[in-house]
């Protein structure tokens, strides 16, 4: 995050009548600039000199990268820092030798019904349960279930109704939901939870789930404008310092679109597909009234084969339709 005064050395139309017109927006850094409409800018931005600048912040975020580390600082991080968690599915655990990583951006992509809101809710239930830590769920469809949670407590438990209620009680105190209905308060949000991080006011949260993430970033890529690329590129890039700096666990879904031949694939376009480090397919089974989850990308597991992935993941489904997919 860069104040835009520190800019003008570098770009000089990045000057004092361009920062006076952000400042009347409440925009003093480069990030500040992407919470806000393009649109909605570029209306009271009259002078062309005021767009140029505009369009010149765009250009800096879209470029902007994570600083190069040595190999011996990568592999220092990976032996600290990337313990798992158990996603509470013993199926799913065992696909990926343990459950997600913190330190990682795993996605869950898939058609609709596939099962991304259930697994979602299963292990911010499991993670609330079993960890000194809290979860932070971003529901961008009205799909979080606080009656689901309680299904997935009660089949994982055998104690009496007063034990059991105080479990539920404290599961909900540990998960914090909000809900995010557009990229702008998205991202404000992200960076909120950066500067709570940093001053230690959430410092114990070991998950951030995103459900949905696409359905957020789609409308802004409409008709390949530089603008929608960079507000993904920055989500992108704060979900990256979350799991990185702070050791969380982000989960993220990502819905399918139509591609070449009528064959769907997953949304928000190749430059996203860079982003997470561990992208799960769930595909939908009907024959076995189950899912198919297939590992598309991870860092440790990559000498598995897909047949191995596809066996494993069709067991998972098959013990556990009844939990993932009952709806209310």
């Amino acid at each position: 995050m860069a104040p835009l005064e520190d800019l003008e050395r570098i770009y000089p139309i990045i000057d004092s009548d361009f920062r006076m017109f952000c400042a009347s927006h409440g925009i003093f850094t480069d990030e500040d600039f992407l919470l806000h409409d393009l649109s909605a800018l570029e209306a009271f931005a009259a002078p062309e000199k005021l767009k140029q600048g505009i369009k010149q912040i765009i250009s800096i975020m879209e470029s902007r990268q994570r600083p190069w580390l040595n190999g011996l600082e990568l592999l220092e991080d990976a032996q600290l820092n990337k313990c798992t968690l158990s996603t509470g599915c013993e199926r799913i655990d065992v696909l990926l030798q343990g459950g997600l990583r913190e330190g990682h951006v795993t996605e869950l992509v898939g058609p609709s019904c596939s099962g991304k809101t259930q697994v979602c809710l299963k292990a911010a239930s499991h993670v609330a349960r079993n960890s000194l830590g809290k979860v932070v769920y971003f529901d961008t469809g009205n799909s979080f279930s606080p009656k689901r949670i309680a299904q997935f407590l009660s089949l994982s438990s055998d104690a009496s109704t007063a034990e059991f209620n105080k479990t539920v009680e404290r599961v909900m105190r540990s998960i914090v939901c909000h809900s995010v209905f557009d990229i702008f308060t998205l991202l404000d949000m992200l960076r909120q939870l950066i500067n709570n991080l940093k001053s230690q006011i959430d410092f114990q949260v070991r998950m951030l789930i995103i459900d949905s993430l696409s359905s957020l970033i789609a409308p802004v890529l409409g008709g390949g404008g530089a603008h929608g690329h960079a507000l993904m590129v920055t989500a992108g890039f704060l979900l990256k310092e979350i799991a990185h700096e702070f050791n969380v666990c982000v989960v993220v879904t990502n819905h399918m679109v139509a591609g070449e031949a009528g064959i769907s694939k997953p949304a928000l376009g190749e430059s996203w597909k860079s982003i997470p480090h561990v992208r799960l397919l769930l595909s939908k089974k009907y024959s076995t009234n189950g899912t198919c989850i297939t590992i598309l990308k991870h860092p440790y597991l990559v000498g598995i084969s897909s047949s191995r992935l596809l066996t494993l993941g069709m067991l998972f489904i098959h013990c556990i339709t009844v939990s993932l997919t009952t709806r209310y």
